[in-house]
């Protein structure tokens, strides 16, 4: 709702700046090229979510989703120590790391929410589990090995090699996974106290 509010403001004060200086008309010229823009810009992404979508259907079939997720299921035990039993939660928490590793925002989106629907069933009263605020934290920073989504916008602006930032996204990636794991840990430990 507060971006909502954000915009508006942002266009109410274009009009008012653009008939106070008497160029309304650039005004409407920066909107229409804007949403021409934004349109070409949707469109590149649908191409690349498509593109790693049917990659990851691949993967699903042909078996390596599944060596994936028996792969990171070990580490994620230790993450998700309340539901390692909860073969639902764990296998679409897997996947949606995948997802996240082939920088698939769109395709995770749902494998989390699966995830945390499961989850919620073990919080009581309404409060979230340690659990469940674990995935959040990994879904907010979502380490990625492919930025599939960031690479599809930088092909889109024009970038000459849009993958040429995966030294930079992975070294960031890392490091805020770690500190959100570990201060998801540390705060679930003051909680309990």
């Amino acid at each position: 709702m507060a971006l909502a509010w954000i915009w508006t403001g942002m266009v109410v004060v274009s009009v008012v700046f653009g008939l106070a200086t008497g160029r309304m008309e650039l005004v409407g010229k920066a909107a229409l090229e804007g949403a021409g823009a934004a349109v070409n810009l949707a469109l590149s992404i649908c191409g690349v979510t498509c593109l790693w979508t049917g990659v990851m259907e691949i993967m699903r079939r042909s078996g390596v989703a599944a060596g994936l997720k028996a792969f990171f299921m070990p580490l994620l035990s230790v993450l998700f120590p309340g539901s390692r039993h909860n073969r639902a939660a764990m296998e679409a928490v897997s996947a949606n790391v995948s997802a996240n590793l082939l920088g698939l925002g769109n395709a995770a989106t749902p494998l989390g929410i699966k995830a945390a629907s499961e989850m919620a069933k073990q919080s009581r009263g309404g409060v979230a589990t340690d659990d469940l605020c674990m995935l959040v934290v990994l879904n907010t920073a979502s380490i990625q090995l492919i930025p599939a989504t960031v690479a599809a916008l930088r092909a889109a602006a024009g970038a000459a090699r849009p993958f040429d930032i995966l030294p930079a996204v992975w070294i960031t990636s890392l490091a805020s996974v770690t500190a959100g794991i570990l201060a998801a840990r540390l705060l679930a430990r003051l909680w309990r106290r």
